[in-house]
């Protein structure tokens, strides 16, 4: 569980270290996206490297990074046309909102965990506080638009979704600092062929852009997600999605402090319910596992 906190509290780092990196380059959200597995995935590559951890073997372990990178990618670049088409707030609701209620339904359905009323009050707590911590979304997004960016944010949590669940499952040859590394390589220069084809992914790299480019790729990409697929060891992938919810409310937090940004009364019960969803999660956890 401290592993699963600590990934969802840096997680939450990266909207604002996106948000400043965009500002200084004007890249846009896709190559922000593609710099960010791939520097990331990078810097896990040669971590595993210099402390002598085994290069992955046998054709099930490539497989897996292949499926990985291709849902890293495939999530990320979801939920950035889901915020082209509708906005941030929306797009954060329904994608990390609907990924634990998708892996709640899974682990129903195939009988990994069975669903009580803590569970289903725990997820309904946690979407709750997220719904009331974003708020309501600007007016004039037309029904097209709408429909269209819900079914890009449902398709990204999805992918998160499955990433969780496939990371409950051990591959032999495969730790998950070398598999989050690989992966992560792969579908950061999938996103950076399709920006580079689309929007560009040049930049003056000015020490302050390479600063922020830096911190976005080690804080919450590579220390959060090694962390995330660490802890997915010994938890429930629902759990890990639960904690995910960390993102948004430690993103608003700094907003706060460091931009300035309002939070208003209903955001601050949101927040409250995020947090008391997530302590209940970790402690229904900690009693499982004591059981």
């Amino acid at each position: 569980m401290i592993y699963l906190v600590f990934s969802g509290v840096l997680w939450g780092t990266g909207g604002l270290t996106g948000r400043l990196l965009s500002l200084h380059t004007h890249l846009s959200p896709t190559a922000v996206a593609g710099y960010r597995l791939l520097l990331g995935g990078t810097l896990l590559i040669l971590f595993a490297t210099t402390t002598g951890r085994r290069r992955p073997r046998g054709r099930a372990a490539w497989l897996r990074i292949m499926v990985v990178g291709a849902l890293s990618a495939g999530f990320q670049a979801g939920y950035f046309a889901a915020v082209a088409l509708t906005d941030v707030s929306l797009a954060t609701l329904l994608t990390i909102g609907a990924a634990p209620v998708l892996v709640v339904a899974f682990e129903q359905a195939t009988g990994r965990r069975r669903l009580d009323a803590r569970v289903a009050a725990t997820v309904s707590l946690a979407v709750m506080g997220l719904g009331l911590l974003v708020g309501e979304p600007p007016h004039g997004i037309t029904a097209a638009h709408l429909a269209a960016g819900a079914g890009c944010a449902i398709a990204s949590a999805a992918g998160f979704s499955a990433i969780s669940l496939l990371g409950k499952t051990p591959v032999p040859g495969l730790d998950e600092v070398a598999m989050t590394g690989y992966s992560f390589t792969l579908g950061g220069l999938a996103l950076m062929v399709v920006a580079g084809a689309t929007t560009g992914v040049g930049f003056t790299p000015r020490p302050g852009a390479v600063g922020l480019l830096l911190v976005l790729g080690l804080v919450p990409t590579a220390v959060a997600y090694g962390c995330y697929f660490i802890g997915l060891r010994h938890a429930a992938a629902s759990t890990g999605t639960v904690t995910a919810l960390l993102e948004p409310l430690t993103g608003t937090v700094l907003a706060v402090i460091l931009l300035g940004d309002r939070l208003t009364a209903i955001g601050a019960a949101g927040a409250a319910l995020l947090a008391v969803s997530v302590t209940a999660e970790t402690w229904q956890a900690r009693t499982r596992a004591a059981a």
